[in-house]
């Protein structure tokens, strides 16, 4: 039986915040890994955002949805083939200089891409941005829930997924501020797109930065020098696939991870073009010359998107604090609820800018999801496998959702063409992969209270 100082200690320890158990260090590597995932965040908004202007300039007179959404399948297919190869990359060179190359690489291919001439070598910039994109997030999160305490690891997870979202607003708010320069004259008409790219470049600014000073996990140090990595270095898949518990928390996770990834590319982030729809209908039957119509609409598209981002960082906030109080299952399930009834909410009824609340509403229950995401996939994995388990779950996930932009397209098109509402019928129908998830949610196991796997 407790002694009654014991258990008074205990009660004080558990009501003590999270961050009060942070070295300097521990706010370093978080600082760090939010900054790579922030400026992650925002190189994949910048595409979602201009995304339609540029298949206007570089596929002129086709549908700009149609080619969008190959761009998107070919960027999500580059993302989850990086994601894969870096997050075994991370388990076997560590984490800190795999997340460092991947920087670099999603940086590097984010700016070439405003050099872009043709449909293809844009897709082929994306596509290898992508393969930085995917990196990055496993083995970031393996680097936080290695890193920091026991006790503050789940919040200092859900944060560090919070913080994607500003960087989904700092791509919108760059957005806006090109949207008003090829308003003034200040860049071509047609052109802001590429400056966006420009912009998406400068986080490689952060590899110069922390170089230094980023260190591994000692997990991960100690396992290194143990010998015990150098024993999985050919076979990190395989033994994640052949070994229980690991191969049916690598199954369940990749179906849970896939539910979001698909709900999120496949619909959430056509609410640019949704937007431009209902703000070019409105301009036209004002009057407005085409002209005229464009600046108004892209500046248009950019607000709507920094309403939907707002959305995202209550929604993951909110859901990073929720998964703790409620259990990973639980909160899954209420998140994944959510992301269907805001997401037919959204796209059924949002036809107008004073409608805007419905966006944030989607974007609350879309990205809610992802912040229980970064909280539990770490914590199905054992040390040696951390990073090739989270990214496997991650990114065989993307290669199957690298079919919902084209699948949301072919409803588009084929199916819902020719009806004045296609683009949200498509848009309904796909929003059916969020019961997938709530099907899933039972099979999971609950890691609530337990410690990471060694």
């Amino acid at each position: 039986m407790p002694v009654p100082h014991e258990s008074a200690a205990t009660e004080v320890a558990a009501s003590v915040p999270w961050w009060r158990h942070l070295s300097r260090y521990h706010v370093f590597v978080l600082v760090v890994a939010a900054l790579g995932w922030v400026f992650d965040c925002m190189d994949q908004q910048l595409f979602a955002i201009s995304r339609g202007r540029a298949m206007a300039a570089l596929v002129p007179g086709e549908d700009p949805v149609r080619w969008g959404s190959w761009a998107t399948s070919i960027f999500l297919i580059g993302w989850a083939s990086g994601g894969l190869f870096f997050g075994m990359l991370g388990d076997r060179i560590g984490r800190a200089r795999t997340m460092l190359i991947t920087i670099l690489c999603y940086s590097a291919f984010t700016g070439l891409s405003a050099l872009s001439t043709s449909f293809w070598d844009f897709a082929l910039y994306r596509f290898l941005t992508g393969i930085g994109v995917g990196g990055e997030f496993a083995v970031g999160v393996a680097l936080v829930a290695e890193v920091m305490p026991e006790k503050a690891r789940a919040g200092a997870l859900g944060l560090l997924q919070a913080a994607s979202a500003l960087g989904n607003i700092a791509a919108a708010s760059t957005g806006l501020v090109f949207a008003g320069l090829e308003a003034d004259g200040v860049v071509a008409q047609g052109q802001s797109w590429r400056w966006l790219f420009v912009v998406g470049a400068l986080p490689a600014l952060l590899v110069v930065l922390v170089r230094t000073r980023l260190k591994e996990p000692e997990r991960w140090t100690a396992l290194a020098r143990s010998g015990r990595i150098a024993q999985h270095r050919r076979f990190t898949f395989g033994e994640l696939l052949s070994v229980e518990p690991w191969r049916r928390h690598a199954i369940l996770g990749l179906l849970l991870a896939c539910t979001g990834v698909i709900g999120l590319w496949g619909i959430g982030f056509f609410t640019p073009d949704l937007t431009r729809a209902v703000l070019t209908a409105h301009y036209q039957a004002l009057g407005i010359a085409d002209d005229a119509i464009r600046p108004k609409v892209d500046h248009g598209a950019n607000l709507v998107m920094l309403v939907l981002h707002a959305g995202a960082f209550t929604g993951m906030l909110s859901f990073g604090h929720l998964t703790q109080r409620l259990g990973r299952k639980r909160a899954l399930a209420l998140a994944f609820s959510l992301a269907f009834v805001t997401t037919l909410g959204a796209f059924w009824w949002f036809r107008a800018l004073d409608q805007v609340w419905l966006i944030f509403l989607m974007g609350f229950g879309q990205f809610a999801p992802f912040a229980v995401y970064t909280i539990y996939l770490p914590e199905l994995f054992p040390t040696h496998l951390r990073s090739t388990g989270t990214s496997f779950c991650y990114n065989v996930g993307r290669f199957l959702a690298a079919l919902g932009p084209s699948a949301l397209g072919w409803l588009k098109t084929d199916v819902y063409g020719g009806q004045p509402d296609a683009l949200r019928l498509a848009a309904i129908t796909m929003s059916s992969v969020f019961v997938l998830g709530l099907c899933v949610v039972p099979f999971a196991p609950e890691t609530k209270g337990r410690p990471l796997p060694e």
